[in-house]
């Protein structure tokens, strides 16, 4: 679907500060390669290298309405998407499928969705029952009971629950509880003095009022229960830590036994809420806030049974609306998507519907994606660039200067060690007990919502299964486990757009691919949470003191680099909190880069579309995050990600890298350059 990569007739003739990207022939060139159609002339790289590489796209792209971004995410999206609606469409046109079998469930699934007569007519009805056993408590234990059937179903109230890898004994699935219960994104936004934050807190307020009046509460009894659940989850975010704070693996391991927990906690029934939830025989818990949760037992009765119930119904109701009625879904939306995220108008429903039935029915979907749309050869594709920026990645280790030959020898043993999965599993998972018809949209959603979530469950008592993936193959993310030691890179992320029928250049491949990939989720396993995993993915201090130390003191200039950047307004990112994601980028980058010099496009100096090799690599790393953003959403990823916003992804680590600053020109006095002393270089 390439609406948005328009070809160009002619490209007007640009005089750039640099005379080695002296471009000829433009006409052939715009209409052949999208870095090139991409420059924005009028911007110099040495001011703002992200605009000039993509401001040309952004002026002739202007965000969608429907969208708080627009760039290379959203285009690869509109693709999949595109895909995903001919799988749905096609299942929902099939006459009698087989009960059960992968194509109905898609196809009931997405017609349910697309049926808005039946689900502007039903209204809250679906969810009636539900609301009936929240009208009926009585006591705590109500409280406790509804709240582990609503994180079965819908949402996370009270606190943050799962079952997964024992940090310290990677092998083993453990019982893990973790400060939550928030409806707005961050604790941040509960406290925040700025107008945005102000506006937001007004706007939430509004938005409660609105749910509850739709739930049937007259305007006094609303506002009543809007100002009540302000008040109490004001008070479980000023007990929360700060996000940054549950970055440290160590200090958000606390064992204990049930027991420990149930004295911790003695107005939450602990054991009845496991029970509820379906976990019998848990002797040991891994908390990861205790205090988070010894706060959260003291609310339980200063705040009454009330207040609860009403939080409880908005919690029920907030994780479900996308899948009710209009009138529900736009108070959702209105706040959510508009008021947080800047975003101007709904997606159109079918957009909608199919990412709902993607994010539910996933692993059906995915195994249709792999045989109809996924390229041919993507695995060993994908695995051929992993495996040659893991080889980079052994011998920069090796060469390091500030680390010992003991934690060096333990490093590449962790690198070594490092599983590599590309493309899609070897194995689905079994979605046969899950039950999806056509009467009702939100059953369905709840029901593959309980499917998922009784998945979890049943892993407890058993071995982690090493070969499970937590995304589907036409996911276009990617990511670092752990407690794995594994990186998962799924199969779409192969896409290049405007390459759809060829092969793109090795210079593209490596710095998308190589470096914004592969050597992005590799570096996780050594930053400032992943090195402190060993290379069975335990919880273990593998280094010498003196290389941590030395370590730390690297990772701090890459959180002052960061600290220093206005994303938008007056607000700086969080460089403590994005740390990670910062070092990850630094070292893919480098790694990428290594790894193009040892190709022949490097070795041959192969000049394509008027640009050399080295251009054409840090173009295409800028490419990689061509993504323009709504200030809104902007402000919003720095209260409550860890990421950084597109732009400084791109300017943050290309700044330490010398090689990019040789190749195009960037001298003391340009916006872009930074002092040698300040340049952070870690891998």
């Amino acid at each position: 679907m390439k609406n948005k990569f328009e070809i160009y007739s002619l490209l007007t003739a640009f005089i750039l500060s640099f005379s080695v990207v002296a471009i000829k022939g433009q006409k052939a060139i715009a209409q052949m390669d999208p870095l090139v159609s991409h420059i924005d002339s009028t911007v110099k790289p040495g001011d703002d290298f992200f605009l000039f590489a993509n401001g040309k796209w952004f002026k002739e792209n202007p965000i969608p309405a429907s969208e708080a971004t627009n760039g290379l995410w959203q285009v690869i999206q509109d693709t999949i998407n595109a895909q995903i609606r001919s799988v749905c469409e096609v299942s929902a046109a099939l006459v009698n499928p087989v009960k059960g079998s992968n194509q109905q469930k898609i196809g009931d699934f997405f017609y349910s969705g697309m049926d808005s007569s039946s689900l502007n007519k039903n209204g809250l009805s679906g969810l009636k029952k539900d609301f009936e056993m929240i009208d009926a408590i009585t006591d705590l234990q109500g409280v406790v009971r509804a709240a582990a059937y609503i994180h079965t179903v819908s949402g996370s109230p009270l606190f943050g629950f799962g079952v997964g890898p024992d940090d310290r004994i990677s092998s083993k699935n453990a019982v893990f509880f973790y400060q939550g219960g928030l409806s707005l994104p961050d604790r941040n936004y509960y406290f925040d003095n700025d107008d945005r934050a102000k506006n937001i807190r007004k706007k939430f307020s509004e938005h409660l009022i609105n749910i509850y009046k739709i739930m049937n509460y007259d305007q006094a009894k609303a506002k009543t229960a809007a100002d009540n659940l302000m008040k109490l989850e004001t008070a479980i975010a000023n007990t929360s830590r700060k996000r940054e704070d549950t970055r440290d693996p160590l200090l958000n391991y606390n064992k204990m036994s049930i027991g420990e927990l149930i004295k911790l906690t003695p107005n939450i029934d602990i054991a009845l809420f496991m029970k509820s939830a379906g976990l019998q025989n848990v002797d040991t818990v891994i908390v990861g806030q205790p205090e988070f949760l010894k706060a959260l037992n003291g609310y339980m009765k200063s705040f009454s049974i009330e207040d609860w119930k009403n939080y409880l119904r908005f919690h029920l109701i907030r994780g479900l609306s996308t899948s009710l009625d209009d009138k529900t879904y736009m108070e959702y939306f209105n706040f959510y998507s508009a008021t947080l995220r800047g975003t101007k108008e709904p997606k159109p429903r079918w957009k909608r519907v199919v990412e709902t039935t993607n994010n539910t029915l996933g692993e059906l979907i995915g195994q249709v994606y792999v045989k109809d749309y996924l390229p041919k050869g993507t695995k060993e594709k994908l695995m051929e660039i992993g495996l040659s920026i893991k080889k980079i990645y052994a011998e920069r280790l090796k060469t390091l200067d500030w680390m010992s030959e003991t934690t060096k020898t333990k490093a590449i043993t962790k690198l070594n060690s490092m599983i590599m999965k590309v493309g899609y599993p070897d194995k689905w998972k079994d979605l046969s007990s899950m039950q999806i018809d056509r009467s009702s949209y939100v059953q369905n959603v709840m029901s593959a919502r309980k499917w998922e979530f009784n998945y979890m469950i049943s892993k407890y008592g058993k071995p982690v299964d090493r070969t499970e993936w937590d995304m589907e193959p036409q996911t276009y993310n990617a990511y670092y486990n752990s407690s794995n030691n594994e990186i998962v890179v799924p199969g779409c992320n192969i896409i290049v757009p405007g390459y759809e029928r060829k092969l793109a250049d090795d210079a593209l491949l490596y710095s998308i691919i190589g470096g914004s990939t592969f050597g992005h989720e590799m570096t996780h396993g050594f930053d400032d949470q992943g090195s402190k995993y060993d290379e069975f993915g335990n919880l273990n201090n593998w280094w010498t003191p003196e290389d941590s130390i030395k370590f730390y003191g690297k990772t701090k200039m890459i959180v002052k680099q960061f600290d220093d950047y206005i994303a938008v307004d007056s607000l700086h990112i969080n460089g403590e909190l994005t740390q990670g994601e910062n070092i990850a980028d630094l070292g893919g980058i480098m790694f990428g880069y290594e790894a193009f010099k040892k190709t022949n496009q490097y070795k041959n100096k192969e000049i394509i579309g008027g640009l050399s090799p080295e251009q054409r690599f840090f173009l295409g790393y800028a490419f990689a995050w061509m993504v323009n953003e709504r200030p809104e959403n902007i402000a919003n990823q720095i209260k409550s990600n860890e990421h950084s916003p597109s732009k400084f992804r791109v300017i943050g680590p290309l700044t330490d890298m010398p090689e990019f600053l040789e190749t195009f020109h960037i001298k003391k006095g340009d916006k872009m350059w930074r002092d040698e002393n300040v340049r952070v270089r870690i891998w």
